[in-house]
């Protein structure tokens, strides 16, 4: 295929990618929110969907979270987080998504009595019923950088039993006066475990290079979640690059929590050698699942099929699959473009 081919709906829907930055309660789609609290008898303060729709606004990271958080309320029983990621998986599996790596927040739902037990198991049931719709599926588990560093460990020390059913660790929320290093007990407990490691790193936060520089050096993670103020630093890029290191960024997202959709500092990214890879976040709440994210950076960029195929595979070698399983997903990327109707 040539590079000189315009992207179209069609070919990025069908191209198979990886989604390394998906939030599963992100996914909550006005109808579903109102389907489990009629179910549940939660009173969210709205009784139709374009009720439950209009709350959906926010201009910050800050105002983006206080709609957030309140909406988990309706999550209750094993099913409900169950049907959640279900309804996500069959959404991802439409866009050629082939491998999901999920966050999860068990603290956002243990802090209101919610056992961690139900959360995990509801989740990997559908993670493992993914398979069905042809996706390859794993839970990452998030802590909330805004509670303490005791209540993070507890977490991880409760989630432990589960150990078999989810493969890293994350961390998420206001990064305002939470840095990596206040997490570094949880993440080696983590690392001991033999879970792999990510996290957060928001964009145009106050000490976002030192955040990163925290992550790189200290915590010494197999991922970043965000992560495009790199730039600001090219020793740190060069890092990135050579450890081989993924940024899990999410173009949409950042149009909304920020003034930049980020664009050039990704396209930048991406031609250095970095393996840049574009996500959803929180698709339910931007409006923008992964393939409307490759498409928006593609518009915005002035990006071409050869350098959506290049993301594409990204998101593949930036996973946490085995080389073996990686290699044959690279290989579906080739045949994929290979068999592409020219027109």
């Amino acid at each position: 295929m040539s590079s000189a081919i315009v992207p179209s709906i069609a070919f990025v829907a069908g191209l198979p990618k990886a989604e390394l930055h998906l939030h599963l309660e992100g996914t909550l789609e006005p109808e579903l929110k109102l389907e489990l609290a009629r179910r549940n008898g939660v009173d969210i303060g709205q009784s139709t969907v374009e009720q439950v729709r209009a709350t959906y606004e926010f201009d910050s990271l800050a105002s983006f979270l206080g709609v957030y958080y309140p909406a988990m309320d309706v999550l209750v029983t094993e099913a409900d987080f169950y049907d959640l990621a279900t309804a996500y998986f069959r959404r991802a599996a439409a866009d050629g998504v082939r491998r999901v790596e999920a966050f999860f927040d068990p603290q956002a739902h243990t802090s209101r009595g919610i056992p961690i037990e139900t959360v995990i198991l509801g989740y990997h049931r559908a993670a493992v019923d993914a398979a069905g719709l042809g996706v390859s599926a794993e839970l990452i588990l998030c802590f909330l950088r805004d509670f303490t560093a005791e209540s993070a460990l507890e977490t991880l020390q409760s989630a432990l039993p589960y150990l078999d059913r989810f493969i890293g660790v994350g961390l998420d929320s206001d990064e305002r006066g939470n840095p990596p290093a206040k997490f570094a007990e949880v993440f080696a407990l983590a690392r001991a475990n033999g879970l792999k490691l990510t996290m957060h790193c928001d964009i145009d936060q106050v000490g976002s290079i030192e955040n990163i520089r925290q992550v790189l050096e200290e915590i010494q993670v197999d991922r970043i979640d965000h992560g495009t103020n790199i730039v600001e630093n090219p020793e740190l890029v060069t890092l990135v690059r050579e450890r081989g290191l993924g940024l899990t960024c999410c173009p949409v997202s950042n149009s909304f929590v920020t003034a930049d959709m980020k664009a050039v500092e990704m396209v930048a990214l991406l031609h250095f050698g970095v393996l840049v890879t574009v996500n959803s976040d929180d698709p339910a709440y931007f409006g923008a699942y992964v393939a409307d994210n490759y498409l928006a950076l593609a518009e915005k960029a002035g990006l071409d099929t050869d350098e959506l195929v290049q993301l594409a595979k990204n998101s593949f070698q930036a996973s946490w699959l085995p080389d073996a399983e990686k290699q044959a997903y690279l290989a579906e990327i080739d045949a994929y473009v290979a068999g592409y109707p020219a027109a």
